[in-house]
């Protein structure tokens, strides 16, 4: 449900969003407050499908990370089936901001009674950006939302908390970021890719990347399962970037080869963990770890 111009400025006005689906037997516009949650003991999950599916919820979700965030903005990156969660407040709007030039298809949401949600869009032409807007009507709750694009389907987690909400949230997109590299051609006229036969649906981001926060520090880390790249900001050249060294079984460093494309490293293996090290005296250290599957992900920045 796209507001109108008219509809759009009187909603933004007022700080209402409109639900995106109404529900029978509630009126429009009336606070809940009935079915605020009640507090009470957790039961414990016996059933092993139940907890099977709790495990993989948790190893697929993306918590907000400090190093994640721009300005305000938190920047995930993108994965096919990973699970973003989201922190909101009673009386703050949290915006939910699409690719640009991505055409919003749907939202739905677990919960539309105690949960407000709507969409609107900024720019135009090839730039034009869907904002999906969530607000909660009270703290402790929690919903999740799917979103479907022309492009992808985003999976959310929202939980609404009485502190600090997240004003934003947005996500990189390393699959065209590829794409446009082995699209962008050189002075020559002759192509660059980052790699050749990577598997776009083999791609694996449940990295963690620690440690120093120099001007370089990698962006993210993934790997196609026989290759890992290391994607650095934009501005990295040859001269400053730092050399990578595996981490072996007792935390000895070895330096691996390496190439460097675009901003990014390609390195023809997988590693558990490695470090990027810069200076001699005063060593810059960024490490980046692969985590297990299994494991519940931080970020992959």
């Amino acid at each position: 449900m796209t507001p109108s111009i008219v509809s759009s400025l009187l909603w933004l006005a007022s700080g209402n969003l409109a639900p995106v689906v109404p529900v029978a037997g509630v009126a429009q516009g009336t606070m809940p407050t009935a079915l605020a949650p009640k507090a009470g003991r957790r039961k414990r999950i016996t059933n092993p499908a139940v907890r099977r599916i709790s495990a993989a919820g948790a190893a697929a979700t993306h918590e907000p990370q400090a190093e994640g965030f721009v300005n305000t903005v938190q920047v995930y990156p993108f994965s096919d089936g990973a699970l973003y969660h989201v922190y909101a407040a009673p009386g703050h709007i949290t915006d939910i901001m699409l690719q640009p030039g991505e055409a919003l298809g749907a939202v739905a949401a677990g919960d539309t009674v105690r949960w407000i949600i709507g969409d609107t869009s900024s720019g135009s032409g090839e730039g034009k950006r869907t904002h999906v807007l969530v607000k909660p009507f009270t703290a402790g709750l929690s919903t999740n939302v799917v979103i479907t694009t022309d492009r992808r389907t985003y999976h959310l987690s929202l939980s609404s908390v009485a502190g600090a909400a997240m004003t934003a949230l947005a996500w990189s997109y390393a699959e065209d970021e590829i794409m446009a590299l082995e699209r962008r051609s050189q002075g020559d006229g002759m192509l660059l890719p980052v790699a050749r036969g990577v598997s776009l649906e083999a791609l694996h981001f449940n990295y963690q990347i620690t440690g120093d926060s120099p001007r370089w520090k990698p962006l993210r880390a993934f790997d196609d399962g026989r290759q890992t790249f290391i994607e650095f900001p934009e501005d990295i050249s040859a001269s400053a970037a730092p050399p990578l060294f595996v981490l072996d079984a007792d935390n000895k460093p070895t330096l691996v080869n390496y190439r460097l494309r675009g901003h990014f490293y390609v390195v023809d293996r997988l590693f558990d963990i490695a470090e990027l090290r810069l200076g001699t005296k005063r060593q810059t250290i960024v490490r980046v770890t692969r985590l297990s599957p299994r494991s519940r992900k931080r970020r992959a920045p």
